[in-house]
């Protein structure tokens, strides 16, 4: 079994790469209890429900009111002991082209537990919500340019609460890093070499090196090997694919090698960690 897989779908998809609503008015699939993942960013307002999110296995009471950010590529989850209650925002990389920064931002955000908003962070975010919530219903003149301003400013939001900057690096090395975290999760890519990165990116591998390390302070290989690592745990937990499938997913000829390999990067071996995360039914 393979992870499920959402794609956005709006109005004019084509032309307008942007939804939102309540939990309840985007249906069913906004609440999936299944491990799955989207082609797409998702942010959820969450201002009631009981239960957990779990996010790349990591998994988190519920605590409304609180935000939740879900990155492409990312899988996730609903634990629900009382229905979730709030906004969904979803929107793809085309959304964010007047803002290209705040795709690194929400890469870092991502990556981020989400926590309970004090009362006036939580005035503000719910504030701002129902403001958007109203543009993309009425969809006057100007909406869509309304909206991605809203979302701008959400973004910073979220980043002033995680004390994040709003984007990443400036100048051609921020751009070579951005580009480099854009296309490592492109799963189409399908590459994990940093020589073939450096390559699709049109710079030499000691350039990236040195971007990536000076914004990152890791190595362009670091990065590439916790991706790899990262997805060989999603496919483990959340599927009933066997190692050897995993491993050939991953790029590995050699199961054993591979088995070697996340021991090292993981510190237990694939069997060992899919004998205490293994979830794929929800």
């Amino acid at each position: 079994m393979d992870l499920p897989r959402h794609d956005l779908e709006v109005p004019q998809p084509d032309t307008f790469p942007f939804a939102m609503g309540t939990f309840d008015r985007i249906g069913p699939l906004s609440r999936a209890e299944f491990a799955h993942r989207h082609t797409f960013y998702e942010i959820d307002f969450v201002t009631g429900g009981r239960g957990s999110h779990v996010i790349d296995l990591d998994e988190r009471p519920l605590r409304p009111p609180q935000l939740c950010l879900i990155a492409p590529g990312q899988v996730h989850r609903w634990r629900q002991r009382s229905p979730v209650q709030g906004h969904v925002i979803l929107f793809t990389d085309d959304f964010l082209l007047a803002h290209p920064g705040d795709r690194a931002a929400l890469q870092s955000l991502a990556r981020r537990p989400a926590r309970r908003l004090a009362a006036p962070d939580a005035g503000r975010i719910r504030a701002l919500v129902a403001s958007m919530d109203r543009e993309y219903r009425h969809r006057d003149p100007g909406f869509a340019t309304v909206l991605q301003a809203y979302l701008r400013v959400l973004v910073v939001e979220m980043g002033r609460l995680h004390r994040e900057r709003p984007a990443g690096g400036s100048g051609p090395a921020g751009a070579v890093v951005l580009q480099f975290q854009e296309l490592l999760a492109d799963e189409a890519f399908g590459e994990w070499a940093v020589a073939a990165y450096a390559a699709r990116l049109g710079v030499s591998a000691s350039t990236l090196n040195e971007a990536v390390r000076q914004a990152l302070g890791r190595s362009p290989g670091q990065v590439i090997r916790h991706r790899r690592v990262l997805e060989a745990k999603r496919l483990l937990a959340a599927t009933d694919l066997s190692v050897a499938q995993v491993a050939r997913r991953l790029g590995f000829a050699d199961a054993a090698y591979f088995c070697r390999y996340f021991r090292r990067e993981a510190g237990v071996t694939p069997g060992g960690f899919r004998g205490n995360h293994h979830d794929p039914g929800g």
